[in-house]
C-alpha cells in the first residue's frame, strides 16, 4: 500500500508533523500561495494515493485550500482551529487528535500531550 500524502504550506509544518507520525507519510510543502499549475505539477506523482490537505487557518491557507478543492475534490481536508492559526503553532496534542481522526497512525506519547515527559502547550 502506498503511503498517504499530506500537503502542508511550509517546512515548519512538515518539521512539526513528521516526528508525530507512526507510519510512512509523504509530506509535501506548497511553500505558500501557488498556482493551480504548480499544484498539479507538484502532485502528479501522487495522484493515485490518498491526499490529505492540512493548511493554516488563515487567508493564505484558505485560498490554497480552495485551489485543492477545485483540482482534487477527492482529497480529504484537515483543519486546525482558527485560534491557533497555523499548523506549526497548534499544540502537539491537538495536532495528534486531528491526525488520528483522519486515520493516521500517531506515536502514543503525542496523544498524551507530551513528548519525553515535557508537556506541549
Amino acid at each position: 500500500m502506498d503511503p498517504k500524502v499530506l500537503i502542508v504550506e511550509g517546512s515548519s509544518d512538515r518539521r512539526r508533523l513528521m516526528p508525530m507520525l507512526a507510519e510512512p507519510v509523504v509530506i509535501i510543502c506548497t511553500n505558500g500561495t501557488i498556482s493551480s499549475y504548480h499544484i498539479e505539477e507538484l502532485l502528479e506523482p501522487y495522484e493515485e494515493q490518498d491526499l490529505f490537505i492540512f493548511m493554516d487557518a488563515d487567508a493564505s491557507g484558505d485560498s490554497i485550500r480552495k485551489l485543492f478543492i477545485q483540482l482534487y475534490p477527492e482529497a480529504r481536508h484537515l483543519f486546525t482551529d482558527r485560534l491557533y492559526r497555523e499548523v506549526a503553532t497548534t499544540p502537539l496534542k491537538v495536532l495528534a487528535g486531528i491526525l488520528v481522526a483522519a486515520n493516521f497512525k500517531v506515536h502514543p506519547n503525542y496523544l498524551a500531550g507530551g513528548v519525553n515527559g515535557k508537556l506541549d502547550n
